[in-house]
């Protein structure tokens, strides 16, 4: 399956340029015959907490409207995120629509990035989520996420490809390349890593994106500039890997939970 990373420089709080700028990197994905195109974090907006302007809700969202029409145009699976409003507080989501415009996957971030400020704008999801493209089982996360490995643990029982859709600033770089590797390394699938570039709100983003096989080899990597990359997955590396080298057999997840609850 050929998989297609959008790094996005987004232009701060600014959908309809945003937009225009979704279609020119669909239009290169289409080109490269990707089944699947990924968009960063909050993919209209930038990493925002003016959530009372630039929430949606899910029953009336013209950006969701948007993407549905584009797969449909394009013929292609979107991966993207948005600010979904919910009572006091908003989500931050990751959506997935199919190449016929139907959603087939609604993940709320489960960890809001505190040291932001973001948990002050922004409730927690309470569920992972799994879905198909192609016949390969996936699962999406986004950016924060990726330092609790517990969540991977879980999605990997299932899941032969996890997303993570950021906007990770360039200071932290660093630590966004070495916990994807660690990532696809722990739970022998590949990981694509999805991170905005450019600058916003008084942020610099590396970009950095990135395609990881279950080795932890980097099979394709995007420079600081916007770009789209594009590579090929294949789910029998996965499975070969997995009946090779059976780690997860040798997991203890009922002991570490009791651990967990003695700690406390």
């Amino acid at each position: 399956m050929k998989v297609a990373l959008a790094q996005l420089d987004i232009a701060w709080e600014n959908k309809q340029e945003n937009q225009k700028r979704c279609c020119v990197m669909l239009e290169q994905a289409k080109k490269q015959c990707a089944e699947l195109i990924i968009f960063p974090e909050m993919t209209l907006t930038g990493f925002s907490m003016n959530t009372d302007t630039y929430g949606e809700t899910m029953e009336n969202s013209p950006s969701i409207t948007f993407f549905q029409q584009k797969a449909i145009e394009y013929n292609i699976a979107i991966i993207f995120g948005i600010i979904i409003k919910n009572g006091e507080k908003s989500e931050n989501h990751c959506i997935t629509i199919d190449e016929t415009g139907n959603i087939i996957s609604d993940y709320a971030k489960i960890h809001p990035f505190s040291y932001g400020s973001e948990s002050k704008f922004y409730s927690s999801g309470e569920n992972v989520s799994f879905f198909n493209i192609k016949g390969i089982p996936f699962s999406p996360l986004i950016c924060y996420d990726l330092r609790f490995p517990e969540i991977f643990q879980v999605c990997s029982i299932k899941s032969y490809v996890i997303t993570i859709i950021a906007n990770w600033p360039t200071p932290r770089r660093c630590h966004w390349i070495s916990l994807l590797k660690a990532r696809a390394i722990e739970n022998q699938c590949y990981i694509l890593g999805v991170n905005r570039c450019g600058s916003g709100d008084g942020l610099d983003y590396s970009g950095d994106s990135m395609i990881i096989d279950p080795y932890g080899k980097i099979i394709a990597m995007a420079k600081e500039c916007s770009q789209v990359i594009i590579a090929d997955i294949d789910d029998n590396i996965v499975t070969k890997y997995r009946q090779e080298f059976p780690l997860k057999a040798d997991r203890k997840p009922l002991l570490y939970s009791q651990l967990y609850q003695n700690k406390k």
